[in-house]
């Protein structure tokens, strides 16, 4: 008989995360009779095969385990998943976190009423402090987290499950609500399906290496461009001064190539004030201002030039007229 859900994992390289993830599918109130694990191994290392035959060998879940053959994204790992799926309803989550015992049984309740997609609710967990892990609510920054999702194969088959193009973990999400919600299918929200994703620490150039995935705003607006103007927060206030403090950087130095100073010290005193304005803002709440200054100050730097950068890649390499 065919399981009543199918729990797909994509994963990349880090083994040790998976095993907390698979070790916490073991403490499910559902039956595992009723439920099958797929992992889709997006980076296809030999080690990470290891711990799933490892883990099948211990437990009574049946896992399967399946390989990219090359790395093309978290969202044709997902794809791979649910279309190698025995269960009618598929569970999303990630390698890095830690369903919750009740989590597909909370699900199952909801499907059995006649939903066909279902968000969970995702908890952060803090790294310890004296002893003490915290763990808190992730924000709703969009009704579907891949990270704690539900779905019948059924509702997926009719959206074309994700798109493919989305090859960073970032936006794909919002893609797959939108287009559940232009064919008409309700996300109903069902909290007591919990996760747990631990917070681990990234280095100071995070937030400069993210500033790269801007480009699928724009793939996300030309493809949903009402749905985007509704529903994707975007500070435009914060848009336009990296604009300007773009613009005046790039001012100042062709006016001083033709030794227009006037205009060079009007674009320089532009780029000043905006990234002067930039560096209180990343200074803001740090408790050791000095030990940081080289960190804000790279990233007040760097960051307006990155956002521009991506946005206008975005913008010309989907063809869409988006700023």
């Amino acid at each position: 008989m065919d399981p009543f859900f199918t729990v797909v994992i994509p994963t990349g390289p880090d083994t040790d995360r998976l095993t907390l993830c698979l070790q916490a599918l073991t403490a499910q109130t559902l039956p595992p009779d009723q439920f099958e694990v797929v992992v889709v191994d997006d980076a296809n290392r030999p080690e990470t095969a290891v711990v799933v035959a490892h883990f099948s060998a211990e437990t009574r879940i049946e896992v399967r385990y399946l390989a990219q053959r090359d790395r093309r994204g978290l969202a044709a790992a997902r794809n791979r998943g649910w279309r190698a799926a025995r269960g009618q309803f598929i569970a999303f989550t990630d390698a890095d976190c830690q369903p919750q015992p009740t989590w597909l049984a909370s699900a199952q309740g909801m499907f059995r009423r006649g939903a066909m997609v279902v968000t969970g609710s995702v908890r952060a967990v803090a790294p310890r402090v004296a002893g003490q892990a915290r763990s808190q609510p992730v924000p709703d920054i969009t009704e579907l987290s891949t990270a704690n999702c539900f779905c019948q194969k059924v509702a997926l088959e009719r959206a074309g499950g994700f798109e493919e193009t989305f090859d960073l973990a970032w936006r794909e999400d919002l893609d797959l609500q939108f287009k559940f919600l232009e064919i008409g299918i309700p996300i109903l929200r069902c909290p007591e399906a919990a996760v747990m994703q631990p917070m681990h620490p990234t280095g100071w150039y995070t937030s400069l290496n993210n500033e790269r995935k801007k480009r699928y705003d724009a793939l996300l607006y030309k493809r949903h461009p009402e749905l985007f103007r509704q529903r994707i927060h975007r500070s435009e206030a914060l848009v336009a001064r990296q604009y300007l403090t773009v613009a005046g950087l790039v001012m100042a130095l062709l006016a001083a190539a033709v030794s227009y100073w006037s205009v060079a010290l009007l674009g320089m005193a532009i780029w000043l004030a905006f990234t002067g304005l930039s560096l209180m803002e990343e200074w803001s709440g740090q408790a050791d201002l000095l030990t940081n200054a080289k960190q804000a100050g790279a990233t007040s730097v760097a960051s307006p030039f990155l956002s521009v950068y991506w946005r206008l890649y975005g913008a010309v390499k989907y063809r869409v007229l988006y700023f």
